[in-house]
């Protein structure tokens, strides 16, 4: 009997548990229905007051999903005072904070409010209310594009924010006073602004900091500042990554027999003045570290004069003295990478990158072989470095002769042909292939014109994951013509290349420079593809057309003086 008993209560049990636990009802149509508000307090819109709490309340049980992120709040407050709660049909909201006076604030929901069945989110759901006598009505608003266009063709995670003018803090060090998001296709509005002067800042916001990253996220600012005291409309953002940390030495030390030197972030230019440079002396870049190496000196040190300069355009100019000590430390293995299946027209182009300097090359075991006994022995003048001062890359332009009808070619190199300056040797052979394309088979020509009056123009020509197959500058002229390529699709993207580097220069906030403008070409026949498929044997004229020339305005407070934005909507029709 106590045991049937026992039984019965245990089971009364796990039915009231049951009962009274919120879940999602089992079997029935899919709900497809939002939460339908029912009731909000404060109401939306009041004015003249200061609430503690926000209660919102709907027509059926709700969860919250992640609202420290989803729930944007401006002006800022302190979300991590912010305590935010679900029971059954209510959302609770504890502020724990005074608030501004004579402000209004805008509380935007987004989808953080879902039904509990299947998470639609309430839709629509904003509340507004000011403590002082007026809800303030301007609105800013544009469009958010990336500078390089991610794979995810839709806007996510993206946050537009307008700081006060007087305020010290900007988009790298804290969050802003006014804060919105940016819908999939990047359009975005931050409304009830109140009349003052603002800066505006984009960025991409993957940890919900609620600030960029400047080393990992990429951003955009607007150059101006803004006076507001009317809508302000078609500001665009261009999203790119700008490190705008300082360059430094972080240390320098002897390794071994040689002498590093780690630096604060990625050197884009390094020029060291050193007479015994390529001589005696020989570096290695390995990202933010550069390793010197001396043939000679043990034990002593010298002088050279290091100049540096970032992708920002930060220099660094140093004298510093490399010191070299003699050392029973292991030196470390060379090795070899080469850019094996690279096809070529008439002269094999092999690029062969060493993990350290070269000094000396056995001409006698490099070679190519292109059939099973037919070899061509390299000759020491087909040999050069791009950069005469480094030595861990070199360049072999192989000419071959019009009788040879094969297709492929094999540059060998046995070990102990290629001496490091620690005078190590590869240990393994090394072999690259190399493909002969037939011209039959090629593009005749890709003749590209840029519609826009700006010189020069970087033309670069990609293939479908993004790497550069082709690319010219051009000074004098807005066409180039593309030839003897492989038929395929590829991307084309030109960059207003301001001073004339050769390559894309990001942002500077603090010296209050844009990054270099980019264009796509986007398909006429489908705008949201940047596609441009091309046959063999054809000839394919594209026209590129660039938006420099802004002709949509923006509002500002003086109405005879117009705002003209910096940044503009790189798209190429």
């Amino acid at each position: 009997m106590k045991l049937i008993i026992q039984i019965l209560s245990i089971f009364i049990i796990i039915l009231l548990y049951s009962c009274a636990k919120q879940s999602t009802p089992m079997g029935g149509d899919k709900d497809e229905t939002p939460p339908k508000l029912l009731s909000i307090k404060p109401i939306n819109e009041s004015t003249n007051i200061e609430p503690s709490t926000i209660e919102l309340e709907f027509d059926e049980y709700i969860k919250i999903d992640n609202p420290n992120k989803q729930i944007i709040v401006t002006p800022r407050i302190n979300k991590d005072e912010m305590v935010v709660t679900a029971i059954k049909n209510k959302v609770v909201i504890k502020l724990n904070q005074e608030l501004e006076e004579k402000t209004t604030y805008v509380f935007n929901f987004q989808k953080s409010i879902q039904d509990i069945t299947e998470s639609n989110p309430a839709e629509n759901l904003k509340l507004v209310f000011s403590t002082g006598d007026e809800i303030d009505s301007l609105k800013f608003s544009g469009k958010v594009s990336y500078t390089f266009p991610p794979k995810e063709k839709f806007i996510k995670d993206v946050l537009i924010g307008l700081y006060e003018k007087n305020d010290t803090t900007d988009v790298l060090t804290a969050s802003p006073y006014y804060i919105a998001a940016a819908d999939s296709a990047g359009n975005f509005e931050i409304t009830n602004i109140k009349v003052g002067e603002y800066r505006a800042y984009a960025w991409f916001d993957s940890n919900n900091s609620l600030k960029a990253e400047e080393k990992s996220e990429p951003y955009a600012f607007y150059g101006d500042t803004l006076a507001i005291n009317q809508d302000v409309s078609g500001i665009n953002f261009m999203l790119s990554k700008a490190d705008i940390s300082d360059l430094k030495i972080n240390r320098s030390s002897t390794v071994g027999q040689n002498f590093d030197i780690v630096l604060s972030k990625y050197p884009t230019d390094i020029k060291i003045d050193q007479e015994d440079l390529g001589k005696k002396l020989y570096f290695r870049q390995n990202e933010k570290n550069i390793r010197f190496y001396h043939t000679d000196i043990k034990n002593d040190s010298i002088q050279a004069i290091l100049s540096l300069k970032d992708s920002v355009g930060f220099k660094l100019d140093t004298l510093i003295y490399l010191t070299f000590e003699e050392s029973d430390r292991n030196k470390e293995k060379l090795e070899t990478t080469a850019n094996s299946g690279t096809n070529f027209l008439k002269n094999i182009e092999a690029e062969f990158s060493f993990n350290k300097p070269i000094v000396d090359i056995n001409l006698d075991s490099l070679y190519v072989k292109y059939d099973s006994a037919s070899t061509i022995q390299i000759q020491r003048e087909w040999i050069y470095l791009k950069d005469s001062t480094n030595h861990t890359k070199i360049s072999i332009d192989i000419p071959l002769i019009d009788t040879l009808t094969n297709t492929t070619f094999t540059i060998y190199a046995s070990d102990s042909t290629f001496k490091d300056v620690e005078g190590l040797y590869n240990d393994k052979k090394i072999e690259a292939t190399y493909k002969k394309l037939n011209p039959e088979t090629l593009v005749t020509s890709l003749d590209v014109t840029v519609e826009t009056e700006f010189r020069p123009l970087l033309i670069q020509l990609l293939d479908k994951s993004g790497k550069v197959i082709k690319e010219v500058l051009k000074e004098n002229t807005n066409k180039h013509s593309f030839v003897d390529f492989e038929a395929g699709t590829y991307n084309l993207r030109v960059i207003f290349d301001e001073n004339k580097n050769k390559r894309w220069d990001p942002s500077n906030m603090r010296q209050n420079r844009q990054a270099e403008k980019v264009f796509y070409y986007k398909n006429p026949a489908d705008t949201t593809s940047m596609d441009i498929t091309i046959k063999a044997g054809w000839v394919n004229d594209i026209i590129v057309i660039t938006e420099d020339k802004i002709t949509e305005e923006i509002i500002k407070p003086d109405e005879t003086e117009q705002i003209i934005p910096d940044g503009e909507e790189n798209e190429l029709n």
